[in-house]
């Protein structure tokens, strides 16, 4: 199995390190990953201004580009061969509800599901990489799952609580939540006395029931959750349809 690894951390991340340490050992792979933190990121394409790739010393390939660049330069130009799967991560920190939209490792994952490559995107529910080797360990499990009840391609978004491995054994199928809206911009001064913002907090949950990642992951369970890219609003689309006949 061939798999193209990248993430929106930078490539220099430990989840990214620990993600190839754990797949390395069941396939072949290559990481293309940004040159630095590149979250928020989303499914955004540098078309104003040419990308390099370059190789660092751990034998990774860095873009200073987006994380869709990455996999986009590597499917497109880079390789040679086209991979079996795109797994992106591991993300610090959660992504889930309506965080995806926004999540450049989702947006990476995403970026291969479109060329019609199986897709995975891992992120931790928690920052600061606790329990980063057990994340791996389960990611490389869930790789082998291979998923052949699935149309391929597919796109999976799986969130992993910081716990050890032997309390991720619940591996949960699960939809997306939602969030309330984000909270306010934070307004400050830069050194020159210009007003400045920063983007916010992201809202509190509003649907976090049964069934949703936000559930699961609370529990201390692994969430899955299968993602489709066709954003179609197939019930107002009929009514569109009688309004113009």
């Amino acid at each position: 199995m061939r798999i193209l690894i990248s993430n929106d951390d930078g490539y220099l991340a430990p989840g990214i390190q620990a993600l190839a340490d754990a797949l390395a050992s069941v396939a072949e792979i290559v990481v293309v990953a940004p040159d630095s933190n590149r979250s928020g990121a989303s499914n955004s394409l540098s078309l104003d201004r040419p990308l390099s790739v370059q190789k660092a010393a751990n034998g990774f390939y860095f873009v200073n580009g987006t994380p869709t660049d990455c996999v986009h330069v590597a499917l497109t130009g880079m390789l040679d061969y086209r991979p079996d799967l795109v797994v992106s991560g591991i993300n610090n920190g959660q992504n889930m509800g309506d965080d995806t939209l926004y999540s450049g490792t989702v947006a990476a994952a995403t970026e291969g599901y479109l060329f019609g490559i199986p897709a995975i995107a891992f992120s931790q529910v928690m920052h600061g990489w606790q329990h980063i080797d057990a994340a791996a360990r389960l990611a490389r499990d869930i790789v082998l799952r291979r998923f052949d009840e699935l149309p391929t391609p597919y796109l999976l978004n799986v969130n992993i609580p910081n716990l050890p491995y032997e309390a991720l054994r619940t591996v949960r199928a699960t939809r997306l939540g939602k969030r309330h809206q984000a909270e306010p911009v934070i307004r400050a001064l830069d050194p020159r006395g210009r007003e400045i913002f920063w983007i916010g907090p992201p809202g509190a949950t509003r649907d976090a029931g049964e069934g949703t990642d936000f559930h699961a992951t609370a529990l201390g369970e692994v969430s899955v959750t299968p993602l489709q890219v066709d954003l179609t609003h197939r019930d107002q689309l009929a009514l569109l349809q009688r309004g113009f006949a």
